[in-house]
């Protein structure tokens, strides 16, 4: 994958390098167009990375009557783990029952599964049978203590299990979707700001941006038929380039974070609660430790501005020691927090964990501004399906020669594999020099490329060196830059690899990957320091 190769016209320009911008750029290409993609940080660095690593359904929406959100992610749901087999996988869900609260409720919550699980009449419709999802099953309190010793016995009258998935890198996940729109002839840029609109002669029609590479400091002005504006947190503010903003009309933002802790529960079942205030909780098993998210504040910043405090994550700790029982967490178990903006759409409510997470298309036609759209809201489950509606409308609103979807239909890019165990066996016999944990976390982590990675540990014995207890090896590092676009060390520590997935992995092990892509980079004994500090201050916990 190479960086912007510098062509002057394209049929679409997308702003935006997250889940949605990278799924829309994919869709366009695969139906047929020339697309660019611009990125002002690092592909999948904000938003999108800042997630729950789930790709599910969305059981709560179901309260809200938001029945066809919840089919559609169901079915997309299904479409990803097909498509993208090494990194999306079932993974059993836990929500008990209580006497206290009607959502609690066991009738309450068997009503809620049932409607659930038909809901997702297609869930075996799957091209691995491994990605199978069962129905709902209850289990007795006794049990559900038995298999989370975590819950709180008083007033328990029992449990459901239900199964969403589990994203295992969604940072390469959507990385996937960048490469798949490369594959069909994408142009992408990451560190590549928009910086204005160009305008046709009648003063009111986008025909392009302008648009600074922040790696090599020059702007160009590239011209499309159509702009479609994917910024996320940040449209509205990409919307102001173009001095338009829909009258009435205010983009909102949520805050969502997530904390990494010392082990709480069992490997291979989540559990999801309700916390005092009556929003859900999830504890995830995640790489030997627990995942712990999320809250929903709304956010009045700038989004620029945004970075989880202590205060927030305080917050969430009192939350999960409130509910569970006798977790006792504090600060010193936080191996790591991430936190992020969502951009909400709707008006009607201040209150944000019960605003949609339905997206919306707005095509800024209707308000004498032609040639951009506008992508508002959404949830990485649905992005794919986000992507193909978008396109489905250039198909009605322009003349450009639009082909018909097949991105529900064909594997990601690294991604075509039938038989995920037989994927990794293979990957082991072909490399039995190689620890099995190594092999398995890059055939993973990469797909059908994970014997490009091995190759390049095997050209240089010290790249083969381990950099955690999963096995993820050094070779990956320079991998990300010669093949991933990855441009700092935070880009490889925590978006190209696992190496920062758990905070941060120390001093030492941050200057190794550093000066393993040095050479790469032309990065001097300066560069390398301020790069390692740089990659130390954003792993560390928040100060106040």
């Amino acid at each position: 994958m190479q960086r912007f190769t510098g062509e002057d016209h394209f049929d679409v320009i997308v702003i935006g390098g997250g889940i949605s911008g990278a799924a829309v750029a994919y869709e366009a290409a695969s139906r047929g167009l020339r697309v660019a993609l611009f990125e002002k940080g690092d592909f999948c660095e904000a938003t999108s990375a800042a997630s729950s690593k789930l790709i599910h359904g969305g059981l709560r929406y179901l309260s809200n009557l938001e029945f066809g959100l919840v089919r559609e992610s169901l079915r997309e749901r299904r479409i990803l783990a097909n498509i993208a087999p090494n990194f999306v996988y079932p993974l059993p869900f836990l929500f008990p029952h209580y006497r206290s609260s009607l959502k609690e409720n066991k009738w309450f919550i068997k009503l809620g599964l049932t409607l659930y699980d038909g809901l997702a009449f297609d869930r075996s419709f799957t091209w691995e049978a491994t990605k199978k999802i069962p129905g709902h099953r209850t289990l007795s309190a006794r049990k559900a203590r038995e298999r989370m010793p975590l819950l709180k016995a008083n007033g328990l009258t029992g449990a459901s299990i239900y199964y969403d998935c589990l994203s295992i890198s969604p940072e390469r996940l959507a990385l996937a979707f960048i490469q798949s729109a490369v594959h069909h002839r994408a142009e992408v840029a990451n560190y590549a700001r928009v910086e204005g609109f160009r305008f046709g002669s009648d003063g009111s029609t986008i025909t392009g941006v302008a648009v600074q590479d922040l790696i090599h400091r020059e702007t160009r002005h590239v011209t499309s038929h159509v702009t479609i504006n994917c910024a996320g947190p940040w449209a509205d503010s990409v919307l102001d380039l173009a001095q338009r903003r829909q009258p009435g009309r205010q983009l909102r933002r949520s805050e969502g974070i997530h904390v990494i802790t010392r082990p709480l529960i069992s490997p291979g079942t989540a559990v999801s609660a309700m916390v005092p205030g009556g929003r859900h909780c999830f504890l995830i098993p995640w790489r030997g430790h627990t995942l712990i998210g999320t809250t929903d504040k709304r956010y009045d910043g700038h989004p620029d501005d945004y970075r989880v405090t202590r205060s927030s994550i305080r917050e969430l700790i009192a939350a999960v020691n409130s509910t569970f029982n006798n977790p006792e967490l504090t600060l010193a178990d936080v191996r790591h927090c991430y936190g992020g903006l969502r951009p909400l759409v709707e008006s009607q409510t201040d209150e944000t964990y019960n605003a949609s997470r339905k997206y919306e298309i707005h095509d800024h036609a209707k308000e004498g501004l032609k040639g951009l759209l506008t992508v508002e809201g959404g949830k990485w489950t649905t992005s794919r399906h986000l992507a193909e509606n978008v396109l489905d409308l250039l198909v009605e609103s322009t003349s450009l020669p639009i082909g018909r979807s097949i991105s529900a239909r064909q594997y990601l890019h690294g991604c075509a594999i039938r038989d995920m165990a037989g994927h990794l066996e293979g990957l082991n016999r072909r490399h039995p020099d190689f620890d099995r944990d190594t092999t398995d976390i890059l055939g993973r982590l990469y797909g059908t490329a994970g014997d490009a990675v091995l190759a390049i540990a095997r050209e240089d014995k010290t790249l083969a060196a381990r950099l955690n207890h999963e096995g993820e090896i050094l070779a990956q590092a320079v991998y990300a830059v010669r093949h991933e676009m990855a441009q700092s060390l935070r880009d490889i520590v925590l978006r190209r690899t696992g190496i920062a997935t758990l905070g941060s992995p120390g001093e030492a092990i941050l200057l190794e990957v550093a000066r393993a892509v040095a050479p790469e980079l032309s990065w001097d004994e300066k560069r390398i320091a301020r790069e390692v500090q740089t990659a130390m201050t954003a792993l560390a916990l928040p100060a106040t």
